[in-house]
């Protein structure tokens, strides 16, 4: 069959495109603006990719149109393939028809981790001789691709709560069916697309009312609202994690080095219901909050058969996620880092974590404003706390429709904010010096400028 995408460059129609391609299917695609790690992903496996969504796209007379979110009413392709009555389905939909069905599938929900506790879970699986089936929203370094088909009979899959396409307002998730969920955490986001908070945990309660009795659920105990989601009903055992008092899943404080150096933790110590489960001897990734992520993932693939034990050595040996805070480059003592952090607890969770890492040393946070509900300023008033951390912050206020400056104002003269992405590289570089930190936050391409900084300080 021969299938073409509308909006192939997202991270999960992008994962649908290669696992479509791996099931035998003839794939091809179009998007606007497509930017690595998934331009390169797709290139690589000799997909097929137009610039644009003209209605030409017709006459390659696939046999079905698989539709991505981004593409929206009014969008000319889209238009004309309506017009003709042509078949089409959501991504969402052609995956649990075509590859989930019959599987086992392990979702990770919730508003933040998705990606990182996706790829640990998976990995851990991986370890432990399970080889299993992924679709996750970034590309984690010790498989090197965001999706993968095999025969195993477990699916790993990011569980996103965005809406599913044009002609289906639920969110990603619902149609998942998964028999092992975690449920992170949960707060207010995609104001595009959710009137509040409300709102978003009755998909998340859609997505509870869909996991099976002989399924898990395991959820964060940390986060009242997760609780609130429950407590509208439940008929599936649940497991806790950051769970101090009770039964479930918490772990010890990580030691972390103290130099200027990014280096990887010094671990932890996992406990069940107050028993010591062994030690995690080095995680690459720090914070508390990757440390939950650890935990959760521990706990799902627990329920998939895999001993406790063999998850903690899997933790020692994964590398973490493309765009997490990704080592780009070291040029002249200044180490670039690019992190994907695009809401006010993430980039603040982000900027805590790399603190443990870098001890004293200077943080310079450049940051874009991109994903839709940052650019609607509904996390204007939030986002000066979230940024207290660093030492200097950058940020890219381009065609914003609010005053980012005025946000930024509690910061004083340590944040400036630029119209002009040359500017802003200008004004990084000679602002850093030897053992800095350059903290690059975004959940786009952000017009090369990891690129462009290393280059810029390579020319001072």
């Amino acid at each position: 069959m021969h299938i073409h995408i509308l909006g192939i460059g997202g991270t999960f129609m992008g994962g649908v495109a290669l696992l479509a391609r791996a099931a035998g299917h003839r794939v091809t695609g179009c998007d606007a603006n497509v930017y690595p790690p998934m331009s390169t992903q797709l290139v690589d496996q000799g997909i097929a990719l137009t610039e644009g969504f003209s209605a030409d796209q017709l006459d390659l007379n696939p046999d079905l149109y698989v539709i991505g979110n981004a593409v929206s009413r009014g969008n000319p392709l889209l238009e004309a393939l309506l017009d003709r009555n042509l078949p089409y389905v959501s991504g969402p939909q052609w995956l649990a028809d075509n590859i989930l069905r019959d599987r086992w599938v392990i979702g990770v929900a919730g508003t933040h981790g998705k990606t990182t506790t996706t790829s640990i879970l998976t990995w851990i699986l991986e370890v432990a001789g399970l080889n299993p089936s992924f679709l996750i929203g970034g590309v984690p370094a010790n498989f090197g691709v965001s999706a993968r088909l095999t025969d195993s009979p477990f699916f790993v899959i990011e569980a996103d709560e965005y809406d599913t396409a044009f002609c289906d307002k639920r969110s990603k998730f619902v149609h998942y069916h998964p028999r092992t969920v975690i449920l992170n955490n949960l707060e207010f986001d995609h104001a595009d697309i959710f009137a509040d908070l409300a709102a978003i945990e009755t998909q998340f309660h859609h997505l509870v009312r869909t996991v099976p009795g002989n399924g898990l659920i395991v959820v964060n105990r940390d986060d009242d609202t997760l609780a609130r989601v429950l407590s509208r009903g439940c008929w599936t055992p649940v497991e806790w994690f950051n769970d101090m008092q009770g039964d479930g899943w918490h772990a010890s404080e990580a030691g972390s080095a103290r130099s200027s150096e990014v280096v990887a933790d010094s671990g932890f110590d996992v406990f069940l219901a107050g028993k010591l489960q062994g030690c995690v001897p080095a995680f690459a990734l720090p914070g508390r909050h990757n440390r939950a992520n650890a935990l959760a993932a521990l706990a799902g693939v627990r329920h998939a058969g895999v001993p406790v034990d063999v998850g903690l050595q899997a933790l020692a040996t994964f590398q973490g996620v493309k765009r997490r805070l990704e080592i780009r480059g070291v040029v002249r003592g200044v180490t670039v880092i690019d992190d994907f952090a695009h809401h006010p607890t993430a980039i603040r969770a982000t900027l805590e974590g790399l603190r443990q890492r870098v001890g004293s040393a200077r943080i310079l946070a450049v940051l874009e404003p991109r994903s839709n509900t940052m650019k609607l300023g509904t996390m204007s008033a939030q986002l000066s706390g979230s940024l207290e951390g660093a030492d200097q912050i950058f940020c890219y206020a381009h065609k914003l429709g609010w005053d980012v400056g005025a946000a930024l104002a509690p910061l004083g003269s340590k944040a400036q904010c630029f119209e002009d992405i040359e500017q802003l590289v200008l004004s990084v570089v000679a602002s850093a010096r030897e053992d800095d930190c350059v903290l690059v936050m975004s959940n786009g391409g952000f017009a090369g400028v990891h690129d462009r900084l290393l280059q810029a300080l390579g020319n001072p």
